[in-house]
């Protein structure tokens, strides 16, 4: 499958199966991960991939966005590792490295024959409280990984709509 054609077939999953990831899959979308691009390549992310019941059951605790996935990947920024810009004060490269780290995720798993869903209604603090996260990082998101479960999963019905060209791209 071409490029085009994975981005426009992956799509937010809200149903999963409870078959687990075969641990080469994992391996692959680890280093996906890993060979994101991030500023300076500091590689500020932390990823913290969620299967025990004690862990899914802590999540779902306080998400309800895990549409039983049996792994979920719960990325951090490390705010000691993002790149801090000499330019403008407060600006930082952290979210937008996240981002990249998790589209490569999400591509991956796609390729792979799986599904995944970018989540992130839920309370980052008490994730990072119920998890023990260090001070130095922050909790962006949750992704929900797994088999689609083929009888409920679905694109959103808005999935392949899109704003006309001339509203988002302007030519200077």
């Amino acid at each position: 499958m071409d490029f085009l054609e994975l981005a426009k077939s992956r799509y937010s999953c809200r149903a999963f199966t409870d078959r687990p990831i075969e641990d080469e899959k994992l391996a692959k979308l680890i280093e996906a991960a890993r060979i994101a691009p991030t500023g300076k390549n500091n590689q500020p992310q932390r990823i913290y991939i969620l299967k025990s019941e004690d862990a899914i059951e802590k999540i779902n605790s306080i998400c309800k966005c895990i549409f039983g996935a049996k792994t979920v990947f719960m990325i951090a920024v490390d705010t000691d590792r993002e790149w801090k810009s000499t330019y403008e004060e407060g600006f930082t490269s952290g979210i937008e490295d996240i981002s990249i780290v998790a589209t490569h995720i999400m591509l991956e798993a796609k390729e792979l024959g799986l599904e995944t869903c970018w989540v992130n209604a839920f309370p980052q603090s008490k994730a990072e409280a119920l998890f023990a996260i260090p001070e130095n990082e922050k909790v962006i998101l949750l992704m929900p990984v797994g088999y689609p479960d083929e009888a409920k999963a679905a694109p959103s019905p808005r999935h392949e709509e899109s704003r006309d060209d001339t509203e988002m791209i302007q030519l200077k």
